[in-house]
């Protein structure tokens, strides 16, 4: 996993202020010379490239440490604060076993500087403390590391959850749209067709026209009053299996009769489960007004004990639906909706004729 971001100016400010620190020991203890110089600026500069080349950048620090410890200068004061820096880079953006390859390394090194300068005191536990801060800074940094990680997931899951709730908003566009346009296109062209022969059965179908207009408009607001309020509860929620007699009055049309019939025990159903029959009935409604021709739909509704079916056949021409159709957008988009209540779906050309729409659908046991 990893996590740069390229160089920080905040790095840099920290480079600059751990660097002031070795040359003000090299020039106190009177060892300043361009080498003394050049290894004391090493061992705390790179820390502005740590999140570019972490284990590059510890490398460096410990090399230059190392050195000036061989040619005799002793300990450069704010050797260990950049070298603890720099494992805590190292475990936060590379892997654990890079990490450990590093940290043993400062160890050895620190331990090396260390042992030379503290053992004619016999400080060991100064020593012990000097190395194992170096573990700490591990432990640290894979914390952090963790963290990261675990945001990542989670934004990862917010991404994909918002995803899924565009998707459902497009398939209630799909379905309030396309079905209510449907409508009215439909009734239009049978108000134009009655219009001189049958005034009364165009009047009607204005009227119709009219209520699906109306209808469209009203799910729309639905809608959007949900979206604008994020969460809380809109007062007006969706119609669903209780108003499937006005919808079949709204569907019917001469040459379109739509036939429902309803068995089993009738109840309340859990709210996802009735808006996804719902609106699958509504799409398969609007399928065999638009592709069916002349057709009577015969919708049934049966109420199981631990399933809802719903199947919806017509005796229309029961032409295929080719991936690109229309037809087989919507039939995609039906399947989607069941299968994320966990149900089955199924739907294709009848071998009486027509087309056929079968789903079942999962609503716990009868109370």
């Amino acid at each position: 996993m990893r996590l740069r971001v390229g160089v920080s100016w905040l790095d840099g400010l920290l480079a600059a202020m751990l660097t002031v620190f070795p040359l003000v020991v090299v020039v106190q203890e009177q060892n300043f010379s361009w080498i003394t110089g050049t290894l004391a600026v090493l061992t705390a500069a790179p820390v502005a490239l740590r999140q570019i080349a972490p284990v590059t950048t510890v490398t460096v620090i410990l090399s230059a440490l190392l050195i000036y410890w061989l040619l005799g200068y002793g300990e450069i004061l704010s050797g260990g604060i950049t070298v603890l820096v720099g494992v805590f880079t190292v475990a936060t953006l590379c892997t654990a076993r890079v990490t450990a390859l590093v940290c043993a390394a400062a160890m050895v090194v620190v331990t090396m500087v260390c042992y030379n300068e503290l053992m004619p005191a016999t400080d060991w536990p100064r020593l012990a403390g000097s190395v194992l801060f170096l573990p700490g800074a591990w432990m640290l940094g894979e914390a952090t590391r963790r963290r990261a990680r675990r945001i990542e997931m989670l934004q990862a899951k917010a991404a994909g959850a918002a995803a899924e709730e565009r998707a459902r908003i497009a398939r209630d566009l799909h379905d309030v749209v396309v079905h209510h346009m449907s409508v009215v296109s439909m009734q239009s062209g049978v108000a134009a067709h009655k219009l001189e022969a049958d005034p009364s059965s165009a009047r009607r179908a204005i009227e119709a026209a009219g209520d699906a207009s109306r209808s469209a408009l009203t799910d729309l607001r639905r809608m959007l009053q949900v979206l604008q309020i994020n969460g809380a509860d809109s007062g007006n929620q969706p119609v669903g299996l209780a108003a499937i007699d006005e919808l079949a009055q709204q569907m019917s049309a001469p040459g379109h009769p739509v036939d429902v019939a309803v068995t089993g025990a009738v109840r309340q159903l859990p709210a996802e489960i009735d808006m996804c029959a719902y609106r699958v009935l509504q799409e398969s409604l609007t399928n065999v007004l638009k592709h069916a021709g002349p057709a009577t739909a015969r919708v049934n509704v049966h109420y199981g004990t631990t399933t809802l079916t719903l199947s919806v056949t017509d005796d229309g021409i029961g032409a295929p639906a080719s991936p690109a159709s229309p037809l087989s957008q919507g039939i995609r988009g039906m399947r989607e909706r069941v299968e994320l209540c966990g149900g089955d779906f199924a739907a294709g050309p009848s071998d009486s004729g027509g087309f056929a729409v079968l789903v079942r659908l999962p609503t716990g046991t009868d109370r």
